[in-house]
């Protein structure tokens, strides 16, 4: 074997050569799965028309190629035509020996200390709700006296007065069911693992969707006929897309949407721990809607409990996603910009023996 040959399939971090016309020459196979295409596809394919990057760098890419000397380019979003933008960093060098010809190097950000982030989180999220639950018991018992002893003062009022006692059940009511959504989510059970069909999971939360609070949505699927089985719990996962369209959906503000449903295979997206090793999440799920986006003061918590952006809302439905992805060693992130906003989702794959 061609020692060579061998470390380029190898190296862990997407690369690219370069060519002196700014073609792809060749790409390594974590090039392959960070920009979902395969090598043979882009040779000979100008480099920004199949790398997009939210940063003009053509010029700074010829000074570097005319005076020999590397760039690096750090906090860019980098996609293709096949998979959305993720942050990243970017090495660009000229190749030693071969004349005109760069090699680049894309570091995404996202995928360094995930795992290390998915547990601080989950660590966080659990001593919330740890103090919810604890909060949602003690404050149930003398709310329902609170609501029995409205109800029989209401016996006895004139209808004036009667809009006050029904404001305080009412209102009372309106608090129990927000600590029984507490308790559900401290409640959750430990995930039935099995082989999973993602696909049958999203039409299921589509077809409920379109039935009750999606109905005023346009629900597009986009999916990879080649997907294999997921690893996980299915009315978990089902629970998860619910959510998600949910979300969406309210995002509308009422007004009729667009929501798309893609899945695709991304074999090189792993999580690498603090420790070094890593697990492959290669399937993965994206919930795209054209809605207004999030708001810019929430956009980093909004898988912490009791953070909405609207004003009704109890800040659990985003929170029980990231607790039901975490307990399947998975992993959810979310971009949003106006007219955009992408929640992804990547799974592990069933083992073999198990599928």
């Amino acid at each position: 074997m061609n020692s060579d040959s061998s470390i380029w399939a190898s190296l862990p971090v997407p690369t690219l050569i370069i060519g002196p016309d700014n073609q792809i020459v060749d790409i390594n196979s974590a090039a392959e799965g960070f920009l979902n295409v395969s090598a043979k596809s882009v040779r000979d394919v100008p480099v920004w028309d199949q790398v997009a990057v939210n940063d003009p760098l053509e010029t700074a890419f010829e000074r570097a190629r005319s005076s020999g000397t590397p760039l690096f380019v750090n906090d860019v979003d980098v996609g293709s035509g096949q998979r959305a933008p993720m942050q990243s960093d970017l090495q660009i060098a000229p190749l030693n020996g071969t004349p005109g010809h760069m090699i680049l190097m894309i570091s995404p950000r996202e995928l360094a200390g995930r795992m290390t982030q998915n547990h601080s989180v989950k660590s966080a999220a659990k001593s919330a709700i740890g103090m919810a639950e604890m909060l949602a018991h003690e404050i149930k018992n003398p709310l329902a006296g609170i609501t029995g002893a409205a109800q029989l003062l209401s016996m006895n009022l004139g209808a004036e007065d009667l809009e006050l006692t029904d404001l305080i059940v009412e209102e009372s009511r309106r608090i129990v069911k927000l600590l029984g959504q507490v308790e559900q989510f401290g409640n959750l059970s430990v995930p039935d693992f099995q082989p999973v069909n993602i696909h049958d999971v999203l039409d299921r939360a589509r077809r409920s969707a379109l039935l009750g609070f999606g109905a005023h949505m346009k629900i597009i699927e986009d999916y990879d006929p080649s997907l294999p089985l997921a690893f996980g719990d299915p009315d978990q996962l089902l629970q998860v897309v619910l959510n998600l369209l949910k979300n969406a959906s309210e995002a509308s503000g009422g007004a009729a949407g667009t929501i798309r449903l893609h899945s695709y295979f991304e074999h090189s997206f792993r999580l690498r721990r603090s420790d070094g090793s890593g697990k492959s999440l290669p399937l993965q799920i994206e919930i795209i809607d054209d809605g207004p986006g999030l708001p810019e003061n929430i956009k980093g918590d909004v898988f912490d409990p009791f953070v909405s952006g609207r004003e009704n809302g109890t800040g659990l439905g985003l929170a029980l996603v990231s607790k039901i992805i975490s307990d399947h060693d998975g992993w959810i992130s979310v971009t949003s910009v106006p007219g955009k906003t992408v929640f992804r989702i990547s799974l592990s794959r069933a083992p073999e023996t198990a599928a």
